[in-house]
């Protein structure tokens, strides 16, 4: 997923999936949400809509594709 060195261009796919806070953690959404739901129950589903903290092996790489965040 890296770009060679010299073009910083930002990959809109991971723009659209991934935040970056002001203290440099990356948030992202939690898988589950789509479909499926009914039997899901409100609290597991008041869950899934608050964003998560991405892993620390996964940040490097993230960051690699949001040059500008």
């Amino acid at each position: 997923m890296t770009r060679k060195a010299g073009i910083n261009k930002t990959r809109k796919a991971v723009a659209k999936r991934f935040k970056v806070t002001g203290s440099g953690k990356v948030l992202r959404r939690r898988q589950g949400k789509r479909h499926i739901l009914q039997k899901k129950s409100s609290k597991r589903k008041r869950h899934l809509g608050k964003p998560a903290l991405v892993d620390e092996t996964q940040v490097w790489s993230i960051k690699q594709n949001l040059p500008f965040a």
